[in-house]
């Protein structure tokens, strides 16, 4: 058992400052794994702070039966799917988007601190949707191919096939675009 399901555990059996550990350890990870479906920062932040908010309110739910990160992750995917219907229904603007271009890359450059670093990530984005998402999951977020396969509602066969493709996509992107290197 890992710490975040240990520390969520002694959460629910009384330890209210357990919880702190838990949003210690997955936060971050949760915030940009969100920030690829909804392409904004400060919603991905509200989105993750509610999916933790989920933990919270609805505290029987999770039945440690899968991995607390897998289970936290399909929540803050549904969270995310939602909010793009609900923006789609009505098209608002963020500050992002009507601020100083100058300060975004400032935020990129900060993210991406190196140069392999941001050409892998220039190649990730020209990626299709799903191969993005399960490559996030596998080789950024550690997760097993079945449980990347349950937070994306694919099967553990589907998601060996978009890693596979993205992989070899990645492969020809960069080596065309070499001087990114």
């Amino acid at each position: 058992m890992d710490n975040g399901e240990s520390s969520y555990r002694r959460y629910l059996d009384g330890d209210e400052a357990a919880f702190a550990l838990v949003q210690e350890e997955y936060f971050d990870p949760l915030t940009f794994f969100i920030h690829r479906y909804v392409h904004d920062v400060s919603a991905a932040e509200d989105l993750a702070i509610d999916s933790l908010v989920e933990l919270i309110v609805h505290k029987h739910r999770y039945r440690f039966q899968q991995p607390l990160k897998t289970y936290l992750f399909s929540i803050g995917r549904h969270k995310a799917l939602d909010y793009i219907r609900r923006r789609n229904r009505i098209r608002m603007v963020s500050l992002e988007e009507s601020g100083d271009p100058e300060d975004e890359k400032s935020l990129e450059a900060d993210l991406l601190a190196s140069q392999r670093q941001r050409a892998v990530n220039t190649a990730l984005k020209q990626l299709p949707e799903q191969m993005q998402i399960a490559i996030h999951l596998v080789y950024f977020e550690e997760l097993s191919y079945g449980d990347a396969g349950k937070v994306m509602g694919k099967s553990k066969k589907q998601v060996d096939n978009l890693l596979y493709r993205g992989k070899a996509m990645l492969r020809s992107i960069l080596g065309k675009e070499s001087d990114l290197l």
